[in-house]
């Protein structure tokens, strides 16, 4: 009966002692001292701890009354192993930040509700839908689609490459048919440059040996740059179609971006143009405005290479757009549509009845 009755005063010492220990750990919680809080999320945690120290007492007691310090002992470790195991709790409770693509910058938005102020195109060349999507050539263009979005059944408009510049922009290729200079082609119709004027938008032409250039040179395919086509623009073009700078400048609320025809794909490889993007697109979203969360980039084939159904590739990437995979139907009409749609400008000739891809990226 003596052993019964130390093992029960062994049994009552060691709760008092871990209930003194948890009202002190909590009480310190709180720079008030009352830790009323912190028993209250943590009663659980307190709970399971107890429970551990009564089966540690309950090992301890099995110890002859001679050995009771020995007891003590084994208790104390109980105690502190308990402990031990509810800060891994709680540390393994706290959120693993988010994922981003490699070398890719990260931007945090809420949601887009009309925020889209800023629109981008990059617009590579002649390579079917395909040749690009899953191929081993194109790491860095197929992470972007798993990561953001792709449209999956995308279609240029005509052969050959200025046809489409044309559309893009204005609605309807003009009834061109060729790839000729602006010589040939004097346009002076509503168009995207146009419906943004006075630097509201621009175009950017990597290799242009100067600004708004009428004709090939090195690089350089003017055929590749619309805005050069059309007469209706003042002193826009020669102001704001201008080559590479530096650093991107996506201040207008219209990028159009071109690649020389190594880095588009027309006289490189697949291999030329992914580096490329792999280089640029960083810098893009790098900027002020695709980091305020108010910039979409879309980056679109003018044509594919000639096989049936003129299927290309249109990859989607804002803060908005998450592994999205859109099998509507659409065209370089349906992107000017978005386009203006998410500018507020009025919907030119064929745009008007294409489909919108706003509402299927995430804005």
């Amino acid at each position: 009966m003596r052993r019964f009755w130390i093992l029960v005063g062994l049994a009552l010492a060691g709760l008092l002692a871990v209930v003194s220990t948890v009202t002190a750990r909590e009480r310190h919680a709180r720079p008030d001292g009352t830790g009323r809080r912190s028993i209250r999320h943590h009663k659980r945690d307190t709970r399971h701890v107890t429970g551990h120290h009564q089966a540690c007492f309950h090992r301890a007691g099995h110890h002859r009354a001679g050995h009771h310090r020995a007891g003590h002992h084994r208790a104390d470790r109980c105690r502190g192993n308990a402990w031990r195991r509810l800060r891994h709790r709680r540390r393994h409770r706290r959120k693993t930040p988010p994922v981003s693509l490699p070398g890719t910058p990260t931007v945090t938005p809420t949601a887009s509700g009309g925020k889209i102020q800023h629109v981008v195109w990059v617009v590579m060349e002649n390579e079917d839908y395909a040749s690009i999507i899953g191929s081993a050539a194109a790491p860095y263009i197929n992470s972007l689609a798993n990561t953001y979005g792709l449209a999956t059944n995308y279609s240029a408009i005509s052969h050959p490459s200025l046809p489409n510049y044309i559309a893009m922009t204005s609605g309807s290729p003009q009834g061109i048919t060729d790839d000729s200079d602006p010589s040939s082609h004097q346009l002076n119709v509503p168009n995207i440059f146009s419906q943004l004027p006075g630097g509201a938008s621009r175009s950017v032409e990597e290799s242009m040996p100067s600004n708004c250039a009428q004709s090939n040179s090195g690089q350089y395919a003017v055929r590749h740059d619309p805005e050069a086509y059309y007469t209706n623009l003042g002193s826009d073009c020669g102001n704001y179609d201008t080559p590479f700078g530096s650093a991107p400048d996506l201040s207008a609320r219209f990028t159009f971006v071109t690649p020389n025809v190594i880095d588009d794909m027309h006289d490189g490889t697949i291999s030329d143009g992914d580096n490329f993007l792999k280089g640029y697109l960083p810098a893009l979203m790098s900027t002020s405005q695709y980091q305020a969360g108010n910039t979409v980039i879309f980056i679109v084939w003018d044509e594919n290479s000639g096989s049936s159904g003129n299927q290309i590739p249109c990859i989607v990437i804002s803060p908005y757009t998450h592994a999205v995979r859109d099998g509507t139907s659409y065209s370089h009409y349906s992107l000017l549509r978005t386009t203006e749609q998410l500018l507020g400008l009025p919907l030119l000739a064929n745009a008007a009845s294409a489909n919108s891809m706003v509402g299927r990226f995430g804005f």
